[in-house]
């Protein structure tokens, strides 16, 4: 390891077990090392495995494959020099901000003296002095988060592990603590050497990243590495600023659009999972886009402020949009097709018949269940019939989150019913 390298993950997996033998795979083939003042950031969609690898770095979880060193040395259990701030506050409500703080040097069993000298200097490092004896209660969620922060570095880590430490707060908070603490990373002032960001928040990462890597999803595995070379303070205005944002919406469009089209882990057909998106979020999207001042095509991280919605917001219902062909996500960019443009100038009764034509020719699984309700009988089947299916390529979560969004959808194009209580399919006017 080199010196001025303080960790390093080699081929690392995660795997968990699964009824029948097999196993779910949820991190594959990760590598990636952490330098000696830097921030390293990772981004990607939630469910892609970059919270499992902040555990697995920080010693409280094992890897199923690979290794983790830091310092030379491979992690096995729980890590001194690592810390890590957690995306909800993890606050024992109970004990006073002085408390909760004191709690990581208690465990190293340190001086009484010295456990107060250090955490009221933490304590006020992070500018919560003056708030020692005050209650989580008492506080508001930035000023949560920053007790979070304070009992991380109060035990003064070489590697400080950040788990969208911002995603909680309000947008003005995470703002305000975002800046005070890059702030005192620049000015030297925290006493850590290095640190690993979580995130979905692409111009998050942008703001506060050294390097960037992107994570796909099923399984979590790192697509690509993107170096931000920009100079800190970074102003969100500045062209170069906007640049690196609108190439990291690119390169992650890009490549989710080129895992589409290749046959993957999960298979093709009725075996690719489906997010379950609301048709109210799908017909909401494209008349923004449809509107001014998009006039059918929006660029992403515009699109992304201007609705004010997260990543992982945004890109399921962009991914629905082009699975119906109703829009083509490509460099960065959302534009409307010929039937996408069609759907937004329809009425109800119009945008019904383009979704259910583009369910039946798209989406194999909407197409497969209304086969079988024509071809039986009775018009029926039990959604037990489909789960057992779809869980021969997926887990049994994501075969749940893909009947809920056939189902919906199913329901918004009139092509079945389908009743929750009795769980069955069926067509309310059979043909």
């Amino acid at each position: 390891m080199d010196a001025d390298t303080l960790l390093e993950v080699n081929q690392v997996g995660r795997a968990f077990p699964r009824p029948g033998g097999s196993e779910l795979v949820v991190l594959d083939d990760v590598n990636l090392n952490l330098g000696d003042g830097e921030i390293v950031g990772l981004l990607g969609r939630s469910g892609s495995g970059k919270s499992t690898l902040l555990r697995i770095i920080s010693g409280l979880s094992p890897a199923t494959r690979g290794q983790v060193s830091y310092l030379g040395r491979t992690v096995d259990g729980p890590a001194h020099g690592i810390a890590m701030v957690f995306q909800s506050f993890a606050l024992f409500p109970w004990l006073t901000v002085l408390e909760n703080v004191q709690l990581g040097l208690e465990a190293l069993a340190l001086p009484p003296k010295e456990i107060r000298e250090r955490s009221l200097k933490a304590i006020d490092l992070i500018g919560l002095d003056g708030y020692e004896s005050a209650y989580p209660r008492e506080l508001s969620g930035g000023m949560r988060q920053r007790v979070g922060f304070a009992r991380a570095l109060v035990v003064h880590p070489n590697i400080l592990l950040m788990d969208e430490p911002f995603s909680a707060l309000d947008v003005l908070t995470a703002e305000n603590l975002r800046t005070d603490f890059l702030e005192l990373w620049s000015e030297g002032k925290l006493p850590i050497r290095g640190v690993i960001l979580v995130t979905h928040n692409i111009e998050e990462a942008v703001l506060m990243c050294d390097r960037v890597l992107l994570f796909s999803t099923n399984p979590g595995r790192i697509m690509s590495e993107i170096k931000i070379d920009l100079r800190q303070p970074r102003d969100r205005q500045d062209p170069a600023f906007i640049a690196m944002v609108d190439r990291l919406y690119a390169e992650m469009t890009a490549r989710r659009a080129e895992a589409a089209q290749r046959p993957g882990r999960y298979g093709s057909g009725i075996g690719s999972p489906l997010a379950p998106v609301s048709t109210n979020l799908i017909s909401g999207l494209i008349e923004a886009v449809a509107a001014a001042p998009y006039e059918g095509k929006a660029d992403l991280p515009d699109l992304t402020a201007d609705l004010q919605l997260e990543v992982d917001e945004l890109f399921p219902v962009a991914e629905a949009l082009q699975m119906l062909r109703l829009a083509e996500v490509e460099g960065g960019d959302i534009k409307l097709t010929h039937m996408g443009k069609l759907f937004a100038e329809k009425d109800t009764n119009g945008r019904k018949e383009i979704f259910s034509r583009a369910l039946m020719t798209h989406v194999a699984l909407a197409a497969h269940i209304r086969r079988i309700l024509d071809e039986r009988g009775s018009h029926t089947a039990p959604k037990s019939r489909f789960l057992d299916e779809l869980e021969d390529y997926m887990t049994a979560d994501a075969a749940e989150d893909t009947l809920r969004a056939v189902v919906a959808w199913g329901r918004f194009g009139e092509l079945f019913a389908y009743d929750d209580e009795n769980a069955m399919f069926s067509l309310e006017n059979p043909q």
